[in-house]
């Protein structure tokens, strides 16, 4: 695998996989270029070094057919600004072989939604997995992926990946496209190059204490990534909505709280393992429930196991605020996934304020910090604080699935 910094684009055409699957408002306009920002390092090093640029992506899920609405052309202006130079535009990603090859030194050509072909997921469309008939579409997908990889591949010198929230997907543009560029002419960008190496801090190069912090709705979801994090952490704190299936599994009321009913045995399995395995495991104790799930609802101090009917806890207690911190401002490693309340409303942002504000003192003292995944993100953008943290990942399901120790194809096929 070649390095970024070490080759030089001189002349040479790179294709590179980008996500810029941004958010848009109701005008087609962009309401978080965060995405976009992040790949300028690796595309202006193209650039500056005398390269052309072939810039694809996604957007949204279109499920192989074209929708306006999902148009990267939206953005192309956009994209434009950002570089500081005329960006032009293949109205076909799959057919884009002559405006390619057109391509001078320093120009720009941004292809359209790769997941307007099918071909790009490699699922085979409209037929049910049941179908009788499936194995053999699916079979014939992968081979038309096959071809839709090297019609990309034919466009450019030199292939470059710098889509790590795609790099869990096994999709043409992220991973086969790399089998037609042999080991010289294929590279992860600076941000792919950046979030496996936060990742690597994470699992392989871990400073004690390390303190894990999963929060979000459900514990289902989070179990792959608990489980592999049990050998590793010293504090693991589970919050937000899950936490309402631990109270209940240990004996609680939690009224109209978020819970999982048919977890309440794993939750149970979860503290087992952490109390066999010497780890400190903090559920939140105390919350601050509402009796709507709204903004302006009426508030209460309560205890996770003690909230009554018609009441939801919606965010973390003092109580538990105060715990939590404890655990993140001693330690030398600390990864954040998914808050600790409802922080889309401003009312119920304290739990998550509490977690943040912690981390960013202990990253102050020297400590690794990891933030990652959709609403920690968020979270961290809300309270202003991106900057005061060690790494903001931008991954997503990729980050989740390289932290529960999945290989990540996009990464696998460029290494």
């Amino acid at each position: 695998m070649a390095k970024i910094n070490d080759y030089n684009f001189k002349n040479q055409k790179a294709i590179v996989r980008v996500d810029f699957n941004v958010p848009l408002n109701e005008d087609g306009t962009i309401s978080d270029d965060t995405r976009i920002r992040g790949a300028l390092p690796t595309l202006k090093k193209i650039l500056n070094d005398g390269g052309s640029l072939i810039i694809m992506s996604h957007m949204g899920k279109p499920k192989g057919k074209v929708n306006p609405k999902m148009s990267l052309s939206q953005i192309k202006d956009a994209v434009a600004k950002a570089l500081g130079t005329e960006v032009q535009f293949a109205e076909d990603c799959a057919k884009a072989a002559d405006k390619a090859a057109a391509l001078k030194p320093g120009d720009v050509l941004l292809l359209e939604n790769l997941r307007f072909h099918p071909e790009e997921e490699g699922k085979p469309v409209g037929i049910d997995k049941e179908d009788p008939a499936y194995d053999a579409a699916k079979k014939e997908m992968k081979e038309r992926q096959k071809e839709f990889a090297k019609t990309l591949a034919r466009y450019a010198d030199v292939y470059v990946n710098d889509a790590f929230g795609t790099a869990h997907r096994r999709h043409a543009s992220t991973a086969v496209v790399a089998d037609y560029f042999d080991t010289d002419h294929k590279m992860l960008g600076y941000l792919m190059e950046n979030e496996v190496k936060a990742v690597d801090n994470i699992l392989k190069d871990i400073k004690h204490p390390f303190t894990a912090i999963m929060g979000g709705s459900k514990v289902s979801t989070k179990i792959g990534i608990i489980e592999n994090l049990m050998d590793k952490v010293d504090n693991l704190i589970l919050c937000g909505g899950m936490t309402y299936t631990f109270a209940k599994a240990m004996g609680g009321h939690v009224g109209n709280s978020l819970c999982e009913n048919d977890k309440l045995d794993l939750a149970l399995d979860i503290i087992k393992k952490a109390k066999e395995k010497g780890v400190n495991l903090l559920l939140g104790t105390d919350c601050i429930a509402a009796d709507a799930f709204d903004n302006n609802a009426n508030t209460m101090v309560v205890s996770v196991k003690e909230i009554p009917d018609g009441w939801e806890g919606l965010d973390a207690g003092p109580e538990t605020r105060k715990k939590f911190r404890d655990a993140i401002v001693n330690a030398k490693t600390i990864l954040w996934n998914g808050p600790a309340g409802v922080f889309e409303f401003d009312n119920f942002t304290g739990g998550s304020r509490a977690i943040a504000d912690a981390i960013v003192e202990a990253t102050a003292n020297g400590a690794f910090s990891l933030v990652g995944g959709g609403d920690s993100v968020a979270c961290i953008n809300k309270f202003g604080l991106a900057d005061k943290v060690s790494y903001v990942s931008t991954g997503g399901g990729a980050l989740l699935e390289a932290i529960e120790g999945k290989e990540l194809p996009g990464v696998a096929a460029v290494k």
